[in-house]
């Protein structure tokens, strides 16, 4: 065979190696945010949309889009407003980020979050939460307890990680504590997680759904650090415990 030739095989395995080489480095590009909206074929995300089509690329993009994210968050699924950029400084900061009062027809004051993570607890909350809360407890939510969203810290409960900082150092995070109904009742995770009842059974069902909007959704099952909420993030692990 002459040498200018290479067997087929080996053009065969070239060309796939290229193919997954470039299908690799558009996915490292979306999955991280850096895909401008108006390079993207996708289309912008829509909170009136319940489980859109790649969710996780479409929240992504909003990361270093501010208005894109000012777009995204209307009414009536959201209120929120953008607050300014805090330049990183010893690994704490935040960019793109808003202030938000309420999500899903629930109360949720939030002092500091991405863009991102306010648009996945709009999209979890409306579509996922509030669905749950009445087909399994009776009543919709009126009101969503929290930990706190940004807090300069590193990660806690994990001997291993602790020296890293927390995706809450970068208001990428949330910590859900609880949910109020409309009839009145609490539903807390330190109370009622792991209960076979319907307020056990609508935290269960809750968390599973979390994990289509955010990255790290961790619950009592992860650790005891974790035993009276849940962590939702939306950095750049997957984890759903």
């Amino acid at each position: 065979m002459p040498s200018a030739q290479r067997p087929p095989r080996r053009r065969i395995f070239a060309k796939t190696l290229l193919a997954i080489l470039i299908s690799g480095s558009a996915l490292t590009l979306f999955w991280f945010g850096l895909v401008p909206q108006r390079l993207s074929p996708l289309a912008p995300l829509s909170l009136d949309q319940a489980n859109p089509w790649f969710v996780d690329f479409r929240l992504a993009a909003l990361r270093r889009d501010a208005s894109l994210c000012v777009a995204t968050l209307n009414s009536p699924h959201i209120t929120a407003e953008p607050v300014g950029d805090k330049p990183f400084s010893n690994g704490c900061g935040w960019r793109t980020a808003v202030r938000m009062s309420k999500a899903g027809g629930a109360t949720l004051p939030v002092g500091t979050i991405t863009c991102e993570v306010a648009a996945a607890l709009a999209l979890w909350i409306e579509h996922d939460v509030q669905r749950l809360a009445r087909e399994m407890l009776g009543s919709p939510v009126t009101r969503i307890e929290h930990m706190g969203g940004y807090a300069c810290r590193n990660i806690i409960g994990s001997k291993a990680l602790m020296a890293f900082r927390s995706q809450h150092a970068t208001a990428n995070a949330i910590d859900i504590s609880g949910f109020r109904l409309a009839d009145g009742r609490s539903v807390k995770l330190a109370s009622n997680w792991g209960d076979s009842t319907a307020e056990g059974r609508f935290l269960k069902a809750a968390h599973g759904a979390a994990c289509h909007y955010f990255r790290v959704a961790l619950g009592p099952n992860y650790n005891k650090a974790h035993h009276d909420h849940f962590h939702l993030d939306r950095g750049p692990f997957v984890r759903c415990k």
